[in-house]
């Protein structure tokens, strides 16, 4: 059996690390993973976007920490992947070099493609999706939704649109430090309209086809309504309909940036950008006319465990 591998998510919100071994049927499983809420994205809406000096520095210091973690535990060899924040930056190469100057190892930048694939890919690792056919996908990041289609279990349609949460809290948000009501909810109806109209991804699936959502915001959603009922948000139900994400939004959304960093289940550094995260879904749902998301934990990372244990 192929030693486990390590994978590494330069993300536009945070970084995250999964060390994975093959597991029944050759899946991959967690051997052990951790998040850290390390923001490299700021200034992303920028027409010429670039990595601030301090944003690379700490991403290099999250690499070398994760890269440390994964040889505790036992992974033989890691993949570095980044994906909007230093895809659309205009010094994302110089920060790829610094990567391979700290660390020796090669920053893999991923295309939009590459990451809507490599998301449906990690999604067919999700055992409890196991008896899904034909579904919607969509994953929000900090710089970018990636929007699949899957028929018979295979993706027959991929976009990647400019909606990450970051993104548009920077476009569409004045002061994120103050409450987000009606005005900022429109602009980012009106954004992603806009993203989706240009973009020509179609609603194909025949109506009540299952929905299903990864990414940092649903996987927020659920820890908060699990701290209700008193359940980890692995305990917590995986079905959020809209009706929950609209209630979060305008609850915490009524909240100053102070209050909304005390709510049980939101990490702090998450705060400022999660009302616009559940607006940006919500937009999406009312434009493809569904009522709920299914959340996986199973996404980019998954897909880049599999493909690199696939390697033997």
């Amino acid at each position: 059996m192929p030693p486990p591998v390590a994978v590494i998510d330069l993300g536009s919100n945070s970084i995250k690390l999964l060390v994975a071994a093959s597991g029944v049927r050759g899946l991959p499983e967690a051997v052990y993973s951790r998040t850290l809420e390390t923001r490299i994205s700021a200034g992303i809406s920028q027409a010429h976007p670039r990595l601030a000096e301090e944003a690379m520095a700490q991403g290099l210091a999250a690499v070398r920490d994760l890269l440390d973690d994964a040889n505790r535990h036992g992974a033989r060899r890691a993949v570095i992947v980044a994906t909007s924040a230093v895809r659309d930056a205009a010094n994302g190469a110089e920060f790829r070099e610094r990567v391979r100057q700290a660390t020796g190892s090669t920053l893999r930048i991923l295309t939009g493609a590459e990451e809507a694939n490599l998301i449906g890919r990690g999604l067919t690792c999700d055992p409890s999706l196991a008896g899904l056919r034909d579904f919607y996908v969509f994953d929000l990041g900090g710089g970018s939704l990636e929007c699949l289609v899957f028929r018979d279990r295979r993706a027959v349609q991929e976009k990647s649109l400019p909606l990450g949460c970051v993104r548009l809290t920077e476009q569409c948000v004045r002061d994120p430090r103050k409450p987000f009501g009606r005005p900022e909810i429109e602009a980012v109806v009106k954004a992603v309209d806009a993203s989706f109209a240009m973009s020509g991804f179609a609603f194909s699936l025949d109506t009540g086809a299952a929905v299903v959502g990864t990414g940092g915001t649903l996987t927020t959603a659920r820890a908060v309504l699990g701290v209700r009922t008193g359940q980890t948000v692995e305990q917590a139900d995986p079905r959020l309909t809209t009706g929950q994400l609209r209630e979060l939004r305008d609850g915490l959304g009524a909240l100053p940036l102070p209050a909304r960093k005390e709510v049980l289940g939101l990490p702090p550094a998450r705060a400022d950008v999660f009302p616009t995260a559940l607006a940006t879904l919500l937009a999406v749902a009312d434009r493809g006319r569904f009522s709920s998301y299914r959340h996986s934990f199973y996404n980019l990372r998954w897909g880049l465990a599999a493909e690199e244990l696939a390697k033997g």
